[in-house]
């Protein structure tokens, strides 16, 4: 099984894709267009990935205000997502991508990347950042489903504590 994640972008989408075992992303392309609104040919090559690589999953960057409020971008980033689930057939997750970009940039400025490059590849690395973020986020879930099931006195304990 295979995750993709998407970046979505005024006039890009940065693409990410997980290793089988679902414990590192990494980045494929970034999927350039004209216009804001023009999406077919985005769409079209997003499924071609999908296929490509065997994904299962689309985790999809949800660009929410330091507030916890959404934007515009944010909407744009539902509706994006819900088109992408329409045309592959695949669940789609929407993903808190907060400060994803801010993070692709440091990466690349401690890299001492080029301006012109870092225009090329910035995308594509926050897209790794989101699938990266989620990866982790899943690998924290079976971490704790495996502890509790291997000390189902401590968590009892702990269930009762919370009530």
């Amino acid at each position: 099984m295979r995750i993709m994640g998407l970046d979505y972008g005024e006039r890009t989408v940065g693409v990410a894709i997980s290793d089988e075992l679902l414990i590192t992303a990494q980045g494929i392309e970034v999927i350039r267009r004209k216009e804001e609104n023009k999406l077919r040919q985005t769409y079209a090559r997003i499924e071609e990935l999908c296929k490509e690589y065997g994904v299962e999953k689309i985790v999809v960057g949800f660009p929410k205000k330091l507030n916890n409020e959404l934007g515009d971008r944010a909407l744009l980033a539902q509706e994006f997502a819900k088109n992408v689930t329409r045309r592959t057939g695949l669940d789609t997750v929407l993903w808190d991508e907060r400060f994803s970009t801010v993070s692709a940039h440091r990466v690349l400025d401690l890299a001492d990347t080029s301006l012109d490059k870092k225009k090329k590849v910035v995308d594509m690395l926050a897209a790794v950042v989101i699938l990266q973020n989620y990866l982790d986020y899943l690998s924290l879930q079976k971490d704790i489903a495996a502890f509790k099931a291997a000390n189902p006195d401590i968590t009892s304990q702990l269930d009762e504590d919370e009530s």
